[in-house]
């Protein structure tokens, strides 16, 4: 098999193969056939993407990774202490390159599309996780080693201890081999009391040879307590999206009641990873910036989307993960056009997301959206892509978007008895069938108590629609009793009767259309992509940040210690300051060449440097990082110039155009040190600023 990608179609086709007949309980002895022939096809693809992977430009992961280390953008945290796994702290370069993603990711998303931001609390109480369903959803089965008191996930060590006895006893019969891997299968399915028998009968122990005690559920979230008496269970949550779902009904209210409408938070997100592994793309804590748009579910057209309809993106499909194995590029107009793409608010999200990692420097031949095949979305979703991002360890999901209609807004609204729900008017008013109630509250007070209200409520809800509310009536008229919101109501609870009613207004439960970016892959996979070696020279290593997003703007240098230069210097970093442009005076005793190359090395876009034509003259160099190119102009100008530069109102090729390049300027961007005549000065003067410059 000679292409990779249609191989690899083929491999996710069988893997999905394999997923529902786990799903729908096909026999053992057929998923244990697809199964092999999975592994095999693994197999084989694997050999298919080393051969490609050979031809290709890889990166240079060990200076890569020491450059990072080395440049302080990150270290594990608590290093002098051993370090914990999944943990680790961003030095000043990697968090002011953070703090630009994110006012970027909140001026391209929160205010150009009117977004309402929250910061809501990272401790969830334990009822709204398991509303959610995280705390079902996030639960393994641990054993615990008696002695040294270390956990172990229980389903992989029953796994390995299957493999061991296989792989250990080769005259074993087929026969024999087959009901131990029928076991092995079905590992993560086991309860509790069942894998512990399993466990004993495979004499399983701990590397120390430790018995492990009884399994228990291990779950993903960091649990706590709320209060000193700790009887209130809570946890780190696991996603920022909870607080804006539960929010919604004072969200809807704050905007006047108009939908369409998004919630938006960036914030921390906690996840008890078991084996986190892969430096910055699976931690512990993990900075999310998340977006609830909530939308009717029968109109998901997006108002402004036709500014991004002819945008094109690489597209994943899931028919073409099943079949080509290839992906297509087209625009999104024409993705949701085909219903490729669910709708246009899906789409527009999508397109957005695209360009906001083009803004931030990311290489668009390495940003493609695969969508979930059906085997992988939840059964409440509509659709779901995932934008990836294509680094050295291949193709890593960086943010998801998902719709994922009414669910979670369903789900809390029925566990609270609160009426989660937006109202639409109506271009023409109409007449419904409805039953009107009238409630016998004392007998609902007698029996229901505190839960009075709840129950009123729900029976007030049902009564809206007579369609819905007639099976439930003759449920009670044949039994006398019947079941509503969990609460069983009797006859002598209430009456009713049927009536028509004019409406002008209809309540619904609004979809929600979530795009979840994970900022710290974002980061990482923006290093990757910014990481650069010299031409000829492997020892020079640069990151190409755009200076939008550069966390340091400017270098500024003197091209030799000289007293005459520090006045100048000082008012130059002063006037950078005033237009908010970070700036790094490097006034050590190595070369000019290699101050320049460890600006470089931190992504610094530009560098000024003030020499002794500066004094006699009042200009300065002005070198740009990739190209290595020099331009020469006033004081009076570079200030302004730098602005328009890193807000992206010029590029190096504008400046150039205008200024001309210095002559003389080696390869490594330094100019020969030209000797004084004598020994002059520029006196500051006022604050120590030169003239405001003028924003080109």
């Amino acid at each position: 098999m000679a292409d990779a990608d249609e191989y690899g179609a083929q491999v996710t086709k069988q893997g999905s193969l394999v997923r529902q007949l786990k799903k729908d309980g096909a026999e053992p002895e057929k998923i244990k056939a697809e199964v092999d022939k999975l592994k095999n096809m693994k197999g084989e693809l694997e050999k298919l993407l080393k051969a490609q992977s050979a031809s290709e430009p890889q990166l240079n992961r060990a200076a890569f990774d020491q450059m990072l280390v080395r440049k302080f953008f990150v270290v594990p945290s608590f290093e002098i202490h051993g370090g914990v796994a999944g943990l680790f702290d961003l030095g000043p370069p990697a968090c002011g390159l953070k703090a630009n993603i994110l006012n970027m990711w909140r001026e391209h998303f929160v205010l150009q599309e009117n977004m309402l931001e929250m910061d809501c609390t990272n401790l969830t109480p334990h009822n709204v996780l398991k509303t959610s369903g995280h705390v079902d959803r996030f639960t393994d089965l641990m054993v615990k080693d008696d002695v040294t008191g270390v956990c172990a996930r229980a389903d992989k060590l029953l796994e390995d201890a299957i493999d061991h006895l296989i792989d250990n006893n080769p005259t074993m019969s087929q026969a024999e081999k087959d009901e131990h891997l029928l076991i092995q299968r079905q590992a993560d399915a086991y309860k509790p009391e069942e894998i512990d028998v399993l466990l004993k009968k495979y004499d399983v122990k701990s590397p120390e040879g430790n018995p492990f005690g009884a399994s228990f559920p291990f779950n993903l979230m960091f649990k706590t307590t709320i209060g000193p008496e700790g009887t209130s269970d809570a946890y780190l949550r696991p996603e920022t999206a909870q607080g804006l779902f539960v929010n919604f009904k004072r969200l809807v209210e704050y905007n006047a009641g108009k939908l369409p409408f998004a919630a938006a938070q960036i914030g921390l997100g906690f996840r008890n990873e078991i084996s986190p592994k892969g430096g910055l793309l699976r931690v512990r804590e993990f900075c999310m910036a998340e977006i609830e748009h909530f939308c009717d579910p029968n109109d998901k057209a997006y108002p402004r989307f036709e500014l991004v309809k002819d945008k094109v993106l690489t597209l994943f499909s899931s028919d073409n993960q099943l079949s080509t194995g290839k992906t297509e590029q087209m625009t999104i107009g024409e993705a949701v056009g085909k219903k490729m793409v669910d709708n246009e608010t899906l789409g527009f999200f999508l397109a957005r997301t695209q360009i906001f990692c083009e803004r931030i420097g990311m290489d668009p031949a390495r940003i493609r959206f695969r969508q979930h095949l059906k085997t992988e979305m939840a059964h409440y979703a509509c659709d779901c892509w995932d934008l990836e991002v294509k680094t050295s360890y291949g193709w890593m999901e960086c943010a998801g978007h998902a719709d994922r209609s009414a669910y979670d807004l369903t789900v809390h609204a029925k566990a609270t008895n609160t009426d989660l729900v937006a109202t639409k008017m109506l271009s023409k008013p109409q007449t419904v069938e409805i039953a009107k109630i009238k409630l016998n509250r004392k007998q609902l007070g007698m029996v229901f108590k505190a839960e009075q209200r709840a129950v009123a409520n729900a029976i007030d809800d049902l009564a809206q629609s007579w369609a819905n509310f007639e099976p439930f009536a003759a449920k009670l008229e044949a039994d006398g009793k019947a079941e509503i919101a969990g609460f069983e109501v009797t006859k002598d609870m209430f009456s009713y009767e049927k009536k028509n009613k004019t409406i002008h207004e209809v309540k619904y439960t609004p979809s929600v259309i979530e795009p979840s970016f994970g900022i710290g892959r974002i980061l990482y996979s923006l290093l990757e992509h910014c990481f650069d070696i010299r031409e000829n020279d492997e020892q020079r290593t640069f990151l190409k940040f755009k200076p939008v997003v550069a966390p340091i703007k400017v270098a500024v240098l003197a091209l030799q210690k000289d007293k005459q230069f520090e006045p100048i210097i000082s008012d130059l970093k002063a006037s950078l300051m005033d237009l908010n442009l970070s700036s790094r005076i490097d006034d050590s005793t190595a070369s000019l060449g290699k101050r320049y190359a460890r600006a470089d090395e931190v992504g610094i876009p530009f560098a000024i440097t003030v020499d002794f034509d500066t004094v006699s003259s009042s200009t300065v160099t002005l070198r740009d990082r990739d190209t290595m190119q020099q331009i020469r102009a006033k004081i009076s100008d570079i200030v302004g110039l730098l602005k328009a530069l890193c807000t992206e109102k010029m590029v190096w090729e504008d400046v150039v155009a205008k200024y001309g390049l210095v002559a003389g300027a080696d390869e490594e961007g330094e100019e020969g040190e030209k000797k004084p005549q004598g020994k002059t000065f520029i006196q500051s003067t006022g604050r120590g600023r030169f003239s405001r410059p003028t924003v080109v």
